[in-house]
């Protein structure tokens, strides 16, 4: 009877033993596959952005130039408007 349960208990612990090298060896892939996903995310984040930096630059350079033909369109009109009154208070018509 003590030998029928010792046999018992040796062959539930090699069992055991071989349940986990199987788990360890699951845990090892799935921690490898993972990592894989990661790298792959965090590529995929790097591109992402890369590409909203190069838009949102085109996009403040576009901003920038219309703002300083704006400006620019704006001062135009001022002078001709300063020089109309410069030539209405020297008495000069328009």
């Amino acid at each position: 009877m003590l030998t029928e349960e010792m046999t018992r208990l040796c062959g539930e612990i090699v069992a055991m033993r071989t349940r986990r090298g199987e788990l360890l060896k699951t845990l090892e892939c799935e921690s490898r596959d993972r990592r894989e996903s990661v790298s792959d995310l965090c590529g995929q984040f790097s591109k992402a952005r890369a590409g909203m930096a190069r838009r949102m630059h085109h996009d403040r350079m576009s901003f920038l130039r219309n703002l300083r033909h704006g400006v620019n369109a704006q001062r135009r009109e001022m002078r001709s408007d300063l020089a109309g009154v410069r030539r209405a208070w020297a008495g000069r018509s328009a």
